[in-house]
């Protein structure tokens, strides 16, 4: 459990306030469509949170209204929570108006959200995080419970044999695209993921790869000869490079660029190796090809 709790949590101890609160009119615990977000009170606790956990991985959002950054996490759980079919419930309570949860679970700052299973805290954060990050953390809680809980053997079955959360929507919108060689669309489907979530890797990586797909589309054999031809005529070296790689020649697409970085200089030099550095992009860094290209430019250049 992260840092986010001060220590072991006993979620029992509101069971008899909540019990007696049961014959009160409640003014929580009315789920939202299709019962992904549920708003939970002191009252509704124990049967919201505690009980529904023993079937399915409930997660806590504490939030205020005042609070900034819980405007900007929160709308990110319900997103992702609608998505889940089911697999995991999220229970919205705000810490104003049911401060005795928040003490609790020795809350210190809000947002603090709180993944709740077989009636025990079993991971913590606090602060705002971005989507991939939760998308990554509740899969991972999904599957570390699947043989556990009812409902997290329900996200493995929805999810596929692997046991995976369903696709981002706008992901498989640009998956589709690229693989019909649409990479303007692939391209802009990506850059639409960016323009809302400035932060995603994932979408980050995609874009690179569906811009030098689209290069590389333009290319044929033909333009190895040309460059070769023409050492100096820069855009043809940049084609053969896009080339050489997209075809699995990529120390041959590297080695041409570093040999280009040492007859240009200048501006020339500079556009030489913007170019080889967005070929490393489309890479593992830790790939032995990247890591003796980089060692081989910065020799060229320095």
């Amino acid at each position: 459990m992260s840092a986010a709790l001060s220590g072991a949590v006993d979620l029992s101890g509101l069971k008899a306030r909540a019990d007696a609160a049961r014959q009160q009119p409640s003014q929580g615990g009315r789920p939202a469509a299709g019962g992904a977000v549920i708003d939970v009170t002191e009252a509704t606790f124990q049967a919201e949170v505690v009980e529904r956990s023993l079937q399915q991985l409930v997660v806590v959002d504490l939030w205020a209204d005042w609070c900034g950054p819980c405007k900007q996490l929160s709308p990110v759980l319900e997103k992702l929570a609608a998505e889940s079919n089911g697999a995991w419930v999220l229970a919205k309570i705000d810490v104003d108006a049911n401060p005795r949860i928040s003490q609790l679970f020795g809350v210190q700052s809000i947002p603090t959200v709180v993944a709740i299973a077989g009636g025990q805290p079993v991971d913590a954060f606090s602060g705002a995080q971005p989507e991939p990050q939760l998308r990554q953390w509740i899969g991972q809680l999904l599957e570390a419970l699947k043989d556990k809980l009812p409902g997290a053997q329900a996200a493995q079955q929805a999810g596929g044999e692997d046991g995976e959360p369903p696709q981002d929507p706008r992901f498989v919108e640009a998956e589709d695209a690229f693989e019909r060689g649409d990479f303007a669309e692939a391209e802009a489907a990506y850059r639409r993921i960016l323009d809302s979530e400035p932060g995603n890797e994932q979408a980050k990586a995609a874009l690179v790869q569906a811009r030098f797909a689209a290069r590389a589309a333009d290319t044929d054999p033909s333009a190895v000869a040309r460059a070769d031809a023409a050492p100096d005529d820069l855009d043809a070296q940049f084609a053969a490079a896009d080339h050489e790689v997209a075809v699995g020649q990529v120390e041959s697409g590297f080695g041409r660029l570093v040999a280009a970085v040492r007859r240009t200089a200048g501006e020339d030099r500079n556009r030489v190796r913007e170019h080889l550095v967005g070929l490393f992009e489309l890479f593992d860094p830790a790939d032995e090809r990247v890591i003796k290209a980089r060692r081989d430019l910065a020799s060229a250049l320095y």
